[in-house]
């Protein structure tokens, strides 16, 4: 071939291929308009190119945009981002496998409903009939970006609305629904206040009447006599602090920590790698009337210690918060500069590689031998990490950072400060995000934090209630089982998997029988129900404190009686926080939880497991008698057959592998624990510890399970005896479950009550 015809049929190669992919670049060039935070011509110089370059798969049911100037974009459907990279892939010939991450797994349940991602045009590895799975596989080497989930085959998690950049048509939807929300949202507000006031009018009357006959309505509440104690001791506190303040008299160093050679003064005793406990000083450097305060600082400076405010980026772009609590006498908190959030990819590689080099919990404030294991609290529903700091000495994240942990409180997405990278407050897409995302993406952002900061490989992980739901959902095998690798341990308050019979109630049920549409027209697209978090900023802190119990024990059917009374309204200053409507739409709506009953598996299938746990009952006692039977045959005969009739290890490992097959997680699991509120009667406990009872989760080492009776939901944080009941177990099975290699350089915490409450 002459180099004529060559130059010939290579230009006329190019030709072709320019003209097949003329097309391919046109319906890209329409998707990633479509999928961008602004259409081309609202971006300015200012925001740079909001087009969307690529769809990067979180787990294979997450996929976030990642737009041209670096920005994230959450809620994508999933069809839209595969269409998407499929487009990319054709424009840069490039093999769709090299670039994708790793796939996460499915789950297949007793009732034949397939969890996670499953993969179309492929042939079914888990069977197939006629309810739609035919034609899908749940092999992990199939392309992720085949990746298509039915939402017929995953009930639990329905697929959230997609809103693209905004138009004259979105904008008028978004503020149609603003409109209706911030009407009817309020007066549905409004019937549950007035309900709430109604039921409390007989307590109102008792108490009128105990004081008129001259007594102390108070007298016959569990913890009376301990109240009155505490309640003289802090008017004691207060009295000397205001001495002091009066004479000027120094509260502390002007340093801020402790000085070199006055060791002892500060921190008392000695530590070493085998594990001598140390104690601190632990300084006020707040005190006076309790001023009430939605500041987790303050309560932390009034107990000795103090707190920082870092900000973590997730993966889909919002900016949440992670406090950490700190001794000032002996730690030196990080400058704000260092306190910002980091990139949004979670773990990085070079996190193991300082572990390796540095050793297992590096930490620039504490030498070999005296770190502090880190920990991580997450709260329930509608409330804040503060949750865990309200109760004075008696708080659960005061007492684990004074028994010698290094406490860090974690908070969901929006919170107090609805925060993303690229999305502002009004932007639907801000808030089509239910608690799927919150587990699988914010709770990895704080724990990939958390380790980064303190150089450790692993946490432990305490959550209360929806805490409990993200942790559970996450560490599902069809979710992101892979993170159970960076947690230590996780303790399980009050925990949420199944519902309770307060579901049931009045209010709860016209949510669930209301369509999506209506409770779309009632709640919203955004924020549900903000006008609580305007009454937070406007209501005096006393008066919004006794609404907000009164309100909340209306709804949820709990007391104060376990609580210190005095400190009540604390609580309530750290909730609620802003959550989304679709948030509230999957606990309450017509399609999930509420329907469901279950956080992880259908309600036919909850059924099928009652129904096999009574004939097992039934079994067992029929195998009782036999066995009965077979004892007394033996001991009739002198030359009996005593083989053993326990199972042969291949059964038992058969055994295992059946109830595997149906289990929720797999063996990234961590070690678990629960404490159950034995009164509880928002979430259903006991059925979650009977599921782990009856084998049903083989991987999951159960460290610890506790019944409380008498115990309500929020009496696990806040009940006056919670450090004895719970507290104290719960640093026990932190320090239990942390590695070897993470003892040997840490100090042992604090354990013995009487040790601690001498601090």
């Amino acid at each position: 071939m002459t180099a004529i015809e060559t130059v010939k049929s290579t230009t006329k190669d190019i030709k072709a291929k320019i003209k097949s992919k003329a097309e391919p670049a046109i319906e890209f060039a329409h998707q990633a308009e479509k999928l961008a935070q602004y259409t081309p011509s609202q971006e300015t110089e200012a925001t740079g190119s909001t087009q969307a370059v690529e769809a990067k798969f979180i787990t294979g049911q997450d996929p976030v945009v990642v737009t041209a100037n670096g920005g994230r974009l959450p809620a994508v459907p999933l069809e839209e981002a595969v269409k998407l990279n499929q487009l990319k892939d054709i424009l840069e010939d490039r093999d769709p496998n090299e670039s994708l991450p790793t796939q996460n797994g499915t789950r297949e349940a007793k009732d034949g409903t397939i969890h996670g991602t499953t993969i179309h045009g492929a042939r079914p590895s888990v069977g197939s009939g006629d309810d739609g799975r035919s034609g899908q596989s749940t092999e992990p080497e199939a392309p992720l970006r085949e990746a298509l989930p039915p939402s017929r085959t995953n009930p639990l998690f329905p697929p959230l609305p997609m809103y693209g950049p905004p138009t004259s048509l979105r904008d008028l939807q978004s503020w149609t629904f603003r409109l209706s929300s911030s009407i009817l949202s309020l007066c549905f507000l409004g019937v549950i206040v007035l309900g709430a006031m109604f039921t409390c009018v007989p307590q109102m009357i008792k108490i009128l009447f105990a004081y008129v006959r001259l007594q102390d309505p108070d007298s016959g509440r569990s913890f009376y006599d301990e109240e009155v104690r505490r309640a003289k001791l802090r008017k004691e506190a207060e009295t000397e602090w205001k001495r002091r303040k009066d004479s000027q008299e120094p509260i502390r160093r002007s340093s801020g920590q402790s000085q070199e050679g006055d060791e002892e003064s500060s921190v008392h005793g000695t530590t070493t790698p085998q594990g001598t406990s140390i104690k601190e000083r632990y300084v006020p450097t707040e005190g006076g009337p309790d001023p009430l305060v939605c500041d987790v600082g303050y309560y932390a400076r009034v107990e000795g210690l103090d707190s920082e405010t870092f900000l973590v980026q997730t993966e889909d772009g919002f900016i949440i918060e992670l406090w950490h609590l700190y001794n000032p006498l002996t730690y030196t908190p990080k400058p704000e500069s260092d306190r910002q959030p980091h990139e949004p990819d979670l773990f990085p590689a070079h996190l193991d590689e300082t572990i390796r080099e540095r050793g297992e919990g590096y930490a620039q404030h504490y030498p070999q031998g005296k770190k502090k294991y880190p920990v991580l609290l997450l709260h329930g529903l509608l409330q804040s990490s503060g949750a865990f700091c309200c109760t004075g000495s008696n708080s659960l994240a005061f007492y684990l950072a004074k028994s010698g942990y290094d406490v860090w409180l974690g908070n969901n997405r929006c919170g107090f400060h609805p925060r993303h990278n690229l999305l502002k407050y009004s932007d639907p897409r801000m808030w089509a995000w239910n608690i799927r995302q919150m587990g699988v993406m914010d709770l990895p952002a704080l724990v990939s934090r958390v380790l980064t900061e303190t150089g450790f490989s692993r946490c432990a992980l305490v959550a209360h209630s929806q805490g409990t739901t993200q942790t559970m959902v996450a560490l599902a095998k069809e979710q992101r089982p892979e993170f159970g690798r960076r947690l230590s341990c996780v303790c399980l308050l009050a925990p949420a998997a199944y519902a309770g019979p307060l579901i049931g109630k009045m209010y709860f049920k016209f949510m669930r029988v209301i369509s999506p549409a209506l409770f779309r027209l009632i709640f919203g697209i955004h924020a549900f129900i903000p006008f609580m978090m305007t009454m937070h900023s406007l209501l005096p802190p006393r008066l919004y404190g006794f609404m907000g119990y009164r309100v909340f024990s209306f709804l949820f059917n709990w007391s104060d009686d376990r609580w210190e009374r005095k400190l009540r309204n604390r609580s309530f200053m750290f909730a609620p926080v802003y959550v989304s409507a679709e948030s509230m739409r999957w606990w309450l709506g017509r399609e999930c939880f509420a329907r469901q009953k279950c956080i992880l598996a259908t309600k036919r299938e909850v059924r099928m497991e009652d129904e096999e746990d009574m004939k097992e009952d039934s079994e067992e006692d029929r195998e009782d008698k036999k066995e009965d039977e077979k004892d007394q045959q033996r001991q009739a005969t002198t030359n009996g057959d005593n083989t053993s009739s326990k199972p042969t290890e291949e059964q038992q490992k058969k055994l295992e592998s059946d109830r595997g097959r149906f289990a929720w997680y797999d063996s990234n699991a961590p070690p678990m624990a629960f404490w159950v509120a034995g009164s509880d009667d928002l979430v259903d406990g006991r059925r979650l510890l009977k599921r782990f009872e009856r084998g049903r989760e083989p991987y999951v080492n159960v460290v610890h399970s506790k019944i409380i009776e008498g115990y309500e939901h929020l009496d696990v944080i806040w009940a006056i005896d919670m450090i004895d009941t719970v507290g104290r177990e719960v640093a026990e099975v932190i320090w239990k479950t942390a590695a070897e290699d993470a003892k040997a350089v840490c100090r042992t915490p604090i354990l013995d009550r009487a040790e601690y409450t001498a601090l």
